[in-house]
């Protein structure tokens, strides 16, 4: 049986971001890109069930920005049976998450897989979406914010967060798509000489779809939060500081 998780490699949001001068895109150039974090999880969960049952683990990701490869070649280092990269007439195009659903699903059909993993949500867009656009357009039960998953008597029971350290557990039938936060545990450590060596000996997959309809949204401008200093440090004794902000909340009235 298979397991498919959903790979994307996203700009490093720790590094500085610069927008290009048409002022509609970041400066691709100059970005530079990693594993979406929550997609990491999605693997080291899958890998986990993998291990447990036996399945075989398929990545596979859309190539939008010429550097999928290495999250590829990183999976199949740790574990993944199989890479796949879905491309097209899409590089360079930010692509809206119902886009990137309906590349994904022809893909995910000739797999035929019993579960989809996905990250919960990517830092370039936040919508936490993909997992369920997914379910939709398959007609499978899914689940997402997944902190734990088990595959067992033909089911999968998947533990998801809610709030204030609340935990549900969910019964899916499967097959079914689970949108993960955080695996079991860390993901895996792989050193890059072990990736290096796999690049040499192992190959990529690809499958070239066609878009359909629009990709995304046309942006009209992107820029960065205007700069402001608006920071007050409060100082004094408990009843000062406490008169101050009653003086402060009025002001802005929300007293």
């Amino acid at each position: 049986m298979t397991i498919v998780v959903v790979m994307e490699q996203v700009p490093d949001v720790v590094e500085e971001l610069v927008i290009a001068p048409s002022g509609t895109d970041l400066d691709r150039d100059a970005v530079s890109y990693v594993i979406n974090e929550y997609d990491d999880h999605a693997l080291e969960e899958a890998l986990l069930l993998a291990e447990a049952t036996g399945d075989e683990v398929v990545a596979v990701g859309i190539d939008t920005t010429g550097e999928l490869d290495q999250a590829l070649y990183t999976a199949l280092a740790k574990g993944a049976r199989r890479a796949i990269k879905v491309t097209g007439d899409f590089e360079g195009a930010w692509l809206s998450t119902r886009a990137a659903a309906q590349l994904l699903v022809p893909v995910i059909k000739e797999l035929d897989p019993r579960l989809v993993l996905t990250g919960v949500q990517a830092p370039d867009d936040l919508d936490g979406q993909l997992a369920p656009t997914l379910s939709a357009l398959l007609g499978w039960p899914h689940a997402s914010v997944v902190i734990s998953s088990e595959i067992a008597d033909g089911v999968v029971r998947a533990r998801k967060e809610l709030w204030a350290g609340i935990t549900m557990t969910l019964e899916l039938e499967l097959p079914a798509v689970l949108g993960v936060q955080a695996a079991r545990q860390a993901p895996r450590y792989v050193p890059i000489s072990r990736v290096r060596q796999v690049m040499r000996e192992a190959s990529i997959e690809t499958r070239e779809v066609e878009p359909v309809g629009d990709l995304a949204p046309s942006l009209m401008r992107l820029r960065f939060p205007a700069e402001t200093s608006q920071a007050e440090m409060l100082t004094g004794n408990a009843s000062e500081i406490a008169d101050r902000l009653i003086e402060l909340l009025r002001a802005r009235g929300l007293l």
